[in-house]
């Protein structure tokens, strides 16, 4: 089994301390799969992430999520914000039920066979698995009514309308939230684009369009209540 557990403040350390059997050293390494900003689940699992009882999503091969806060997608649409906790690596063999019940499963049986239809592969016991953990920071079906953003990050409003605005964005648009999303400061967006912060407004308005658009696409809710 391998551990990534370094957290840092915006990229999580890519450095495994490796328990893994020494002829494992021997073998061909596999190429690893980066996550970036977004993460994608069945929407069975939606609920489930929502209630905190699917805290983990295991993934075939060697998974290195580049930071440790990523949105969650699922059944077509946007449905948390999530730090990732931890990052380990085990071979199927290491699998528990324990493991499988963490990530919405009743057994490691089941979670083999979802895995087996989802990758297309037939899956050994000595093949790689990577368990991330992760806690939801924001649930996007109870946003806040009150709040300019509805309590969202500018480069998170940013990076949902590129995902899913790309169509309806004119190309100043794009580029001012490509932009929001690299940086998450209007201030900064501003000098570098425009060269005054007078024309902050400029930022805002395409970010108040973007998510008038992602809610009325039923993309993000707000919490009414």
């Amino acid at each position: 089994m391998e551990v990534a557990k370094k957290l840092q403040s915006s990229r999580i350390s890519e450095i495994i301390h490796s328990t893994v059997e020494e002829e494992d050293s021997m073998q061909k390494p596999k190429k690893p799969i980066y996550l970036r900003r977004h993460i994608m689940v069945k929407g069975e699992f939606v609920d489930l992430i929502l209630q905190g009882k699917k805290t983990t999503t295991i993934r075939l091969g060697r998974v290195i999520p580049r930071y440790d806060e990523m949105i969650v997608h699922g059944g077509g649409r946007p449905i948390a914000k999530i730090k990732v906790k931890n990052v380990i690596v085990k071979k199927v063999r290491e699998l528990t039920d324990e493991d499988a019940k963490k990530d919405g499963f009743s057994s490691v049986e089941e979670l083999l066979k979802n895995l087996e239809e989802v990758y297309q592969t037939k899956i050994n016991d000595d093949d790689l698995v990577t368990i991330i953990e992760f806690e939801v920071l924001q649930k996007f079906n109870e946003l806040i009514p009150e709040d300019p953003y509805l309590g969202l990050e500018p480069a998170d409003v940013a990076r949902l309308a590129m995902r899913y605005l790309r169509k309806e964005l004119s190309r100043e648009e794009y580029k001012i939230l490509e932009a929001v999303a690299k940086k998450n400061s209007i201030r900064s967006v501003a000098i570098e684009l425009f060269g005054s912060l007078r024309n902050r407004w400029r930022i805002r308005k395409v970010l108040r369009e973007a998510l008038k658009m992602l809610i009325e696409k039923g993309l993000l809710k707000q919490n009414l209540k």
